[in-house]
């Protein structure tokens, strides 16, 4: 047998995982458009698909507009924009820690971006800067993480339990900080308690969304070096990379990631511990495809979260961060479970 006929069944499964990959990512993008429509359409005023269309680039009635542009599509673009950064982040831990428990609101990261932000409302800064609070909040979770787990050699499940301690300690800082505000600080506050959508600016979102795109961006830019990690520290060495400089930039990108997320949801939980895993599920081993099908994912998953929380529900004002906990709290314990056997695959 030749080696053309030897390849030839591997190329011809390769090429029918990328057309599946295709396939789910046009769904998903379908999904991600029909579930925008009706979030357009959705509210205190019901609207048709094309007054909200026109509303959306200022034409109709003012009030229409009104809603629309300054209530409606701040959210609806803070949903997608952070159900992408979450899903994508979460991605990235689980394949750098080779460790499907790892994700950013398990191990602390969305805790610490929640911190960051509330420290500048806590001072009066400018909504606008709320991504860089975040920002810096993640990173002190990170290190807060190391300080405490990797210096000490632990292993990858222990290192995701400290995590659990700082992300409830940062939680409770959190916390804290919003019962000593003014009452007029504690109301836009409180979201970064269990995370929510409500009251999204353009300002706050075209911040996030900036930085998010240039965050993604360096995420598939350096997918090649994370599939290479994948083989194992010993290979990838022999192949030339520097696993250390990779992974350091690896885990900078996810925390970034995570933390302009959590700059526009607060602390949304489960999101990025379960898409990935439902992603590999339904398109097999990862690629930068499957990448970017988690990042699709993550937004309809988090924005349909929204719709029930705002639509479904009997409860008025209920954070999307309860309906995600509820139904991601089951997968953890899975997850959690299934630690004891061994898992040899990377997740998606």
């Amino acid at each position: 047998m030749t080696s053309a006929a030897v390849r030839t069944p591997r190329g011809t499964q390769v090429q029918r995982r990328g057309h599946r990959t295709a396939l789910l990512s046009g769904c998903a993008v379908a999904l991600l458009l029909v579930l925008a429509l009706i979030s357009l359409t959705r509210s205190e005023i019901p609207l048709s698909v094309s007054t909200a269309l026109r509303a959306l680039v200022g034409q109709g009635d003012a009030g229409e507009v009104f809603v629309v542009q300054e209530f409606l599509a701040p959210r609806l673009a803070a949903a997608v924009i952070a159900g992408a950064g979450l899903g994508v982040a979460g991605s990235l831990l689980q394949r750098l820690f080779r460790n499907p428990l790892a994700s950013p609101d398990v191990m602390g990261i969305t805790g610490g971006a929640s911190f960051g932000a509330v420290a500048l409302l806590a001072v009066g800064a400018s909504q606008t800067l709320i991504p860089l609070g975040a920002l810096g909040g993640g990173l002190l979770a990170a290190l807060l993480l190391g300080v405490l787990a990797w210096r000490s050699g632990l292993g990858v499940t222990r290192l995701v339990l400290v995590g659990l301690a700082v992300q409830a300690g940062l939680a409770a800082a959190v916390n804290f900080m919003v019962v000593s505000f003014p009452a007029e600080l504690a109301g836009s506050a409180l979201q970064w308690t269990t995370g929510s959508l409500y009251g999204r600016t353009w300002p706050e979102v075209w911040g996030a969304a900036g930085a998010m795109l240039l965050a993604l961006a360096f995420a598939f830019g350096l997918h090649r070096k994370l599939a290479v990690l994948d083989l194992g520290d010993e290979s990838a060495g022999g192949l030339g990379l520097n696993t250390s400089t990779a992974r350091l930039q690896l885990l900078v990108t996810a925390i970034t990631l995570a933390s302009l997320a959590a700059a526009l949801s607060g602390p949304v939980g489960f999101v990025a511990l379960a898409v990935p895993h439902i992603v590999r599920f339904v398109a097999g081993p990862p690629t930068p495809g499957t990448l970017a099908l988690t990042g699709l994912a993550g937004a309809v998953l988090l924005l349909a979260s929204d719709l029930v929380v705002q639509h479904l529900l009997p409860v008025e004002g209920l954070p999307v961060g309860a309906v995600t906990a509820t139904v991601g709290a089951p997968w953890l314990l899975v997850l959690m479970m299934r630690q004891g056997k061994p898992v040899n695959r990377s997740t998606a």
